[in-house]
């Protein structure tokens, strides 16, 4: 793909002030852990249950208006798809998502519902970002990426505007350190952009902790040819863009992993002590934390950054029949 150009902190406040037009802000929690009040975003909340109608809608409404009626192609496996998905028919314009043929029942529906087309593909064998480009060339479409894009960048990061918005409201603390659930790095080089004296720290599930591996290697690196299995289908990339790769390198961001059962324990937590619900990938820093992989502090903030969680897998979370 080829990058037009860099995303600023100067775009992410553009990115917010077109978001606060048409959305609410996300809730923002505070709670104990560890007898320590920590600050929790609520993008499990969006109108798609996902952060991602943030790039989204940054990304669609920066296309020139001639070009529209040719639509969009993104790919995705659920949250950027519905985020795509609900822009596009705000704005009228058809869109294709490309999504694996694994993807989560509820998020492929959810999709659809939207008005938006699928199509499917298998993730371990088929190219996803080569079948989208073929789709987008041949209809005269814009390619939307999940995360390899400045607009999308910019507009994830709008959410620690949000942030700091809501914690002067509530006389708190700016933060100091995020926790953040990475895939691509779209949300956490967001995040970085916009808080530039905060820490970031990236969780990933393990063994497919590309970003994590990229930033301690100082080079871009890739899960491999055999990652094990994950329930965080939202957390399923392979190895990080060079464009979010430097946004967070540049930052010193760091990152830890956490284990399928860390994640559950945390979507337990989410709902116990924040009547929250969480999917897998959008507990990942919420585990991270709880798991001790990362000391809590008051002036700590953890990104929820999604709520799609599959129901018949959530309930069996819920009752510990995991």
């Amino acid at each position: 793909m080829t990058i037009l150009r860099q995303p600023t902190r100067a775009g992410v406040r553009d990115a917010a002030a077109k978001i606060a037009a048409i959305l609410p802000p996300t809730p923002l929690f505070v709670a104990p852990v560890r007898g320590v009040p920590v600050l929790f975003k609520a993008e499990s909340l969006q109108p798609i249950g996902a952060f991602k109608i943030r790039g989204a809608w940054h990304r669609l409404t920066a296309i020139d208006p001639a070009m529209r009626d040719k639509g969009v192609v993104a790919y995705s496996s659920g949250n950027h798809a519905q985020g795509v998905a609900w822009a596009a028919r705000r704005l009228g314009m058809p869109a294709v998502i490309v999504m694996p043929s694994d993807a989560p029942a509820a998020k492929r529906e959810a999709t659809l519902a939207l008005g938006a087309e699928v199509v499917a593909y298998d993730r371990m064998k088929e190219d996803r970002i080569r079948i989208a480009g073929h789709l987008a060339h041949a209809r005269g479409a814009t390619l939307v990426p999940p995360f390899d894009d400045p607009w999308i960048i910019e507009g994830q990061g709008s959410l620690a505007i949000e942030v700091l918005t809501q914690c002067a409201e509530m006389k708190l603390p700016d933060p100091t350190r995020v926790i953040v659930p990475c895939g691509g790095g779209g949300l956490a080089a967001g995040v970085t952009l916009a808080l530039p004296e905060a820490q970031t720290v990236i969780v990933e599930p393990e063994g497919w902790d590309d970003v994590n591996r990229s930033l301690a290697a100082g080079w871009i690196e890739s899960v491999g040819d055999s990652p094990p299995a994950t329930a965080c289908d939202a957390l399923q990339t392979f190895q990080p863009a060079q464009l979010t790769f430097d946004v967070l390198s540049r930052r010193g961001a760091t990152g830890v992993t956490v284990t399928e059962a860390e994640i559950r324990h945390a979507q337990r937590w989410a709902a116990a002590k924040l009547r929250l619900v969480v999917e897998p990938g959008g507990a990942a820093a919420l585990a991270a934390l709880l798991a001790g992989k990362v000391d809590p502090t008051s002036d700590t903030l953890v990104v929820l950054s999604g709520g799609n969680a599959d129901p018949q897998a959530y309930a069996r979370i819920l009752s510990g029949n995991d």
